[in-house]
């Protein structure tokens, strides 16, 4: 009698089982319905978005951030979020929503950012905060909104600050939603979204918000919605990103500018001193020569070296799109290449060029470096190392401009002043709580995904898995073209019009993919 309850027991179960996985719509239902949504309203989501960058999005300018913030807890709001503003003090605030969905048992965390690089007008071909829709590339005619009714092609692009970097993840998170309402799907997890408004400045305030708010901001997996596609157009996650640490160098020469013909050769010359130290710092493959650099570099996992090994062939194309000859990574692929430190000179300024040429001594030259820092370097250590290697290259450091009586005591004078940053992070591969996005992402697009260790840029992972204590995965899905961070960021529309599509497929699909 109890072999014959348990029997009917487990067949209950059962039953239970393909009842509710008979509720689940598949992903080419979920699919078909948003893209049958989308097409119906084109041109309302890009007037809607047009809307969204239209708001001035530099952190340090308080009053637009605020009314960002502002006009995206309105717009959580209208989709039934429950919404409140994160911050500390000094920090723009964090836009922070709440959706719960009944009978789900699982929770996912949305990352994004509101705000955007500052601007230099005078570079743009129209202004940064009033979208302009094109055919495709820069030089293409406009396309005016008024009396379009769609399709839209899907090569046409949006142009504005903030486009693709890093608005467009939030417009897809929005539209997939009012596409799941319109259709009466359901969304399956329970849904917090998390949008920061101070990502490109840094993020300064982010740990103490999160410190704050760690009760508020548990779950089960962090989707960081930052960055871009794969080169060939394939949808690609990422599991990690480099971390990051900036340094001013100011390097000292006579107290006034000298005439080259009466003391060249003589008096010590900043701009030869500082570009024969940039020359002892890295080589001209990329390798960094400070002794013990690379000892603190956790090595690529089995897992790890797998998914790089099947990762699609891109540099070939790079090097044709960008008139490249050669790459710095003595042969590595991108991919691999990115997995490593990286020590980048973002700038040098001594004296003039060109038609503002002076035969002289400038009285100090200066350089602009990033460190790219990858798991386990740590920016204090890196700090350290290098100034321990500039010393030994016979330079004493300041912290502030030397005054005359430091001139005379001391050759080669270099100021150091470094940013914070921070360090990188890298989720495996095969950790459980990223695998039912990875599966409702390739199911949504019924192919397989990039899977890509590392990414390049920095984005502070770090906070969400060692904060936290959350595993993260990167979704990205704006163009690898767009401008990020220069003039004439643009948006690919088809690029939006999949964000959409996939966004909506983890919405439905990621609850029943954990079981």
């Amino acid at each position: 009698m109890k072999s014959a309850r348990r029997v009917w027991g487990w067949v209950f179960v059962i039953l239970l089982c393909a009842a509710a996985s008979a509720q689940v719509p598949s992903p080419q239902t979920v699919r078909s319905a948003v893209r049958e949504y989308r097409q119906k309203h084109e041109v309302e989501i890009v007037r809607n978005y047009f809307e969204l960058l239209s708001l001035p999005n530099v952190a340090s300018d308080t009053a637009n951030i605020r009314a960002n913030a502002d006009h995206i807890s309105a717009l959580l709001r209208a989709r039934g979020f429950q919404t409140r503003l994160l911050a500390t003090a000094g920090s723009p605030p964090v836009v922070y929503g709440e959706l719960l969905s009944p009978g789900a048992t699982h929770t996912v965390l949305w990352y994004a950012h509101y705000d955007g690089q500052p601007v230099d007008k005078t570079q743009w071909a129209t202004d940064p905060w009033t979208p302009v829709l094109r055919e495709g590339p820069l030089e293409s005619k406009t396309i005016a909104l008024d009396g379009v009714r769609g399709p839209l092609n899907p090569e046409s692009r949006i142009y504005a600050r903030a486009a693709s970097d890093d608005k467009a993840p939030i417009q897809a998170l929005l539209t997939a939603l009012d596409a799941l309402r319109a259709a009466k799907l359901p969304v399956a997890v329970n849904l917090k979204v998390f949008f920061e408004g101070e990502e490109e400045a840094g993020s300064p305030h982010l740990e103490a918000i999160m410190r704050q708010n760690a009760e508020l901001l548990k779950g089960d997996v962090w989707l960081l919605c930052d960055g871009p596609v794969h080169q060939t157009r394939r949808m690609q996650v990422y599991f990690g990103a480099r971390g990051v640490t900036d340094l001013e160098m100011t390097v000292y020469g006579p107290a006034r500018v000298l005439h080259d013909g009466h003391y060249g050769n003589w008096a010590p010359n900043p701009a030869a001193l500082l570009v024969d130290l940039l020359a002892h710092l890295r080589d001209a493959n990329a390798h960094i020569l400070i002794p013990g650099y690379y000892d603190d570099v956790r090595p690529l996992s089995a897992s790890e070296r797998q998914a790089l090994a099947a990762m699609p062939e891109v540099d070939a194309q790079l090097k044709q799109e960008l008139g490249l000859a050669w790459t710095e990574s003595s042969g590595q692929p991108l991919a691999l290449a990115i997995t490593q430190p990286a020590l980048n000179v973002r700038g040098l300024e001594a004296g003039h060029v060109e038609g503002k040429a002076q035969n002289a001594i400038a009285t100090e030259a200066k350089a602009s470096l990033d460190f790219r820092l990858v798991p386990d370097q740590k920016p204090d250590r890196v700090h350290a190392l290098v100034e321990q290697f500039i010393q030994q290259q016979g330079f004493y450091i300041v912290r502030q401009a030397p005054d005359m009586e430091t001139r005379r005591a001391h050759a080669r004078i270099i100021k150091l002043i470094w940013g914070a940053g921070y360090p990188a992070e890298r989720t495996s591969p095969d950790d459980p709580a990223v695998r039912p996005i990875i599966s409702s992402i390739e199911q949504t697009l019924g192919a397989p995904l990039v899977k890509m260790p590392m990414l390049g840029g920095s984005v502070p992972m770090y906070l969400f898995m060692d904060l936290l204590k959350t595993p993260v995965v990167g979704v990205p899905i704006v163009n690898h073209d767009n401008n990020q961070h220069a003039a004439n960021e643009n948006l690919r529309l088809q690029n939006l019009w999949d964000g959409i599509e996939i966004f909506a497929g983890i919405l439905t699909g990621a609850e029943h993919n954990w079981h």
